[in-house]
């Protein structure tokens, strides 16, 4: 008996920042990624700025770091910005549709650059030019019977929002993110119907102490302030969407992590708990129910926070909620209150090592039953239909003297994340759709190098932004066309 639904939506997924290129073609305006070097697993991304007195200047992305007062973000000589030029899909778009077509896709899952539409955010008309690029590539996309799956927001916030309104801790942005998105669903409308608003949009308080940063309460009542501004945004969004076309199905988007408790001790329960109310229950139940949950008062007590929510702020978060529920899902993380030996330390990852599990080159640990166990706990919660739009495994690849991939290590990740999904179907869960996340190689997000590959089709680039460009099929694109052509049933 297959597993997944005849109409299961097999495909893949990228993001326009780490892959389009064209920073500055066309009239598009730079985002925060434009001004972010490429870094490695040992050495942070930094964005770089000029100062006050015009002297340049480079902190750490991911340290929590503040412009010193009176510097502007500035791209620098001297320094490598890998997301300058991603895979130039603006000019290989065709070819590369061409590649996702012969695997077999039923979706494609990309992202529209909001300054490639808008700038720098605020305007009141969009540029056409970004307008024509996304509907020749969605055209392309439904030319070949691959259907478009679109995030609004991906991580790229016009760079001029951030500078001159302080970005999402502004009100103001729900305004400027309502017009872009009304943009996208009248002139896409007929071309795309699955659409996600923001794209892991937890991120935002589960990043507070990564990576060992202290954050303070002024910085939890930044995050939380952020997070209710982004979900009014998704809430307006999710009511123009229908407004515009009652067909489009709107989704939230969650950066999936499952949690462990490190011991049996009542406290490390408890703190297990807390992490998933705070990770990701917090972001899922606004968006999926309509109303913040019982345990926010609780969260936001443990740091002061006060904010700014209006009468109708409640009102449209009830009126905007989702259609579907869709999650990132690339490891577990085990938590304790306990002294631990052996800790996890790599890309987007911290806390106890779980010795029952292996871990990958940037030190993510490979848990596919995690996996099942993440979709059974969320369709429980909400009992939406649930698509899986992120999941991969990074690693280096070795291009072979005749030009051949062998990449078995990427398909035995992806046959046993399968294989848990198809029981969590047994089980009862409606999953609609799988898209492992860089189908083609692009610009990691975390280190901005080229050798941490996910995909099934190899980018020539490397992490100094050379090469030839030219695309080939791995192993596993044989492997994954097969997969799809069996509707995930022959996995051998």
């Amino acid at each position: 008996m297959t597993k997944f639904s005849e109409n299961f939506l097999w495909g893949g997924a990228t993001a326009a920042n780490q892959c389009e290129g064209a920073w500055n073609v066309d009239g598009r305006g730079p985002a925060m990624t434009d001004v972010t070097t490429g870094g490695s697993v040992k050495a942070h991304r930094m964005v770089t700025y000029i100062d006050k007195d015009g002297n340049p200047g480079a902190m750490a992305k991911m340290k929590g770091g503040k412009l010193p007062e009176g510097a502007k973000y500035a791209v620098l000589d001297g320094y490598y910005y890998p997301n300058h030029d991603g895979i130039d899909f603006y000019h290989r778009y065709k070819e590369d549709i061409a590649l996702f077509a012969e695997m077999g896709f039923k979706t494609f899952r990309m992202s529209i650059s909001w300054s490639r539409l808008y700038p720098n955010g605020d305007e009141t008309e969009p540029n056409q030019k970004g307008i024509e690029f996304y509907r020749n590539v969605f055209t392309e996309l439904r030319k070949h019977n691959i259907e478009p799956l679109v995030t609004i927001w991906h991580f790229d916030t016009p760079l001029y929002l951030e500078e001159h309104y302080g970005g999402w801790t502004n009100r103001k942005l729900i305004e400027f993110f309502g017009r872009f998105a009304r943009t996208c669903f009248t002139e896409f409308k007929g071309l795309v119907k699955y659409w996600l608003t923001f794209n892991e949009i937890n991120n935002t308080v589960m990043f507070l102490e990564l990576f060992g940063n202290k954050a303070t309460d002024e910085d939890y009542q930044k995050a939380y302030q952020t997070l209710h501004y982004q979900f009014v945004a998704s809430a307006h969004a999710v009511k123009i969407g229908h407004e515009i076309d009652p067909e489009n199905k709107i989704g939230c988007m969650i950066c999936g992590i499952t949690y462990y408790p490190g011991s049996p001790d009542p406290n490390d329960i408890l703190k297990n708990r807390d992490m998933w109310e705070k990770g990701i229950y917090y972001c899922g139940d606004v968006q999926c129910k309509g109303k913040y949950p019982t345990f926010a008062q609780r969260l936001w007590n443990e740091h002061n926070v006060k904010l700014d929510i209006t009468e109708q702020d409640l009102i449209d978060l009830k009126e905007g909620k989702v259609d579907m529920y869709t999650f990132s899902y690339y490891m577990s993380t085990m938590l304790t209150t306990h002294e631990v030996k052996e800790k996890v330390s790599g890309n987007f990852s911290a806390g106890a090592k779980n010795p029952y599990l292996t871990y990958s080159d940037w030190g993510w640990a490979l848990d596919p039953k995690g996996l099942r166990y993440y979709l059974e706990m969320i369709y429980d919660r909400y009992e939406l239909p649930l698509m899986v739009v992120e999941n991969g495994l990074g690693a280096y690849d070795t291009v072979e003297e005749d030009g051949s991939i062998h990449d078995p290590y990427r398909i035995d990740y992806f046959r046993e994340h399968i294989k848990e999904m198809g029981i969590a179907v047994e089980h009862g869960v409606d999953l609609i759709g799988f898209t492992p996340w860089g189908c083609i190689d692009l610009v990691s997000a975390g280190t901005g190098e080229m050798r941490k590959r996910y995909g099934f089709i190899y980018v020539d680039k490397d992490d100094e932004g050379k090469g030839t460009f030219n695309r080939s099929r791995k192993d596993s694109f044989y492997w994954y066309k097969k997969v799809i052509a069996s509707n995930g049933t022959d996995l051998d």
